[in-house]
């Protein structure tokens, strides 16, 4: 384990021109990759242990770094897991960049866009990091009711660009529910029936490979339900 003793004297030790910005204090390049790698190491020693469970000492030795260099950074290990979930699960969403759906029709376009979002999702460490924030949910009330209300907001922007990238010129003739002013409710409704509740199952399925033969069947079933609510629209004037 690295002590502070040692990180002190690393932090003595001169800097190359190259190494440092002004005043001989790291760039914020250096900084960035200072923060990333606490953070990093954070994730992981936070998902093996649990927050009880993780010190900030064997955090510093897997971020080879020192206690002192993540205190400047962060005040304590509450302020570190705030911002290790508020980076991997908000940040991720945010980041998320899905390739054009495929498919010469509507129902084929809409399944490529979920399957890319479900398997996306789906990600081992990510679904841990999830499992992890609800459980210290009340220790953390505050982080949790965040957490959720912006990463609904940020899922249903990025639910809306995938139907605005989905839907043809005549789909959109067609389909009041696709138009621009109700498109955000539209997509509220196609995560809520195609990707919560999948999402959901995956926070209590221990391994995720069972639910591997499920995906495609749940997307065929839950695209014709979702696509006929909304041609249904077309006389009801709501989805």
């Amino acid at each position: 384990m690295i002590d502070d003793t040692q990180n002190a004297a690393e932090l003595r030790r001169p800097r190359s021109k190259s190494g440092a910005g002004r005043g001989g204090r790291p760039s914020k390049e250096q900084a960035g990759e200072v923060d990333g790698r606490i953070l990093d190491a954070a994730r992981q020693v936070f998902l093996r242990r649990g927050f009880e469970g993780a010190s900030i000492d064997e955090i510093a030795e897997a971020a080879r770094s020192g206690k002192q260099t993540i205190y400047s950074r962060f005040r304590d290990k509450r302020a570190l897991f705030t911002e290790v979930v508020t980076r991997d699960i908000l940040a991720r969403i945010a980041e998320f960049k899905a390739e054009t759906p495929v498919g010469s029709t509507l129902e084929e376009r809409l399944s490529s866009a979920t399957a890319t979002l479900l398997r996306w999702s789906f990600d081992a460490d990510r679904i841990a990091l999830m499992r992890l924030a609800i459980a210290e949910a009340n220790r953390f009330p505050d982080l949790a009711a965040r957490v959720s209300r912006t990463a609904r907001d940020l899922s249903t922007k990025l639910g809306a660009d995938l139907l605005r990238r989905s839907i043809g010129a005549d789909e959109l003739a067609s389909m009041p529910a696709f138009a621009p002013e109700r498109l955000v409710m539209t997509a509220r409704f196609f995560l809520d029936v195609l990707v919560v509740p999948m999402m959901f199952r995956a926070l209590f399925q221990v391994d995720l490979k069972y639910l591997e033969p499920e995906i495609d069947r749940h997307i065929e079933a839950g695209v014709t339900f979702f696509l006929a609510a909304c041609r249904n629209d077309e006389t009801r004037g709501s989805i």
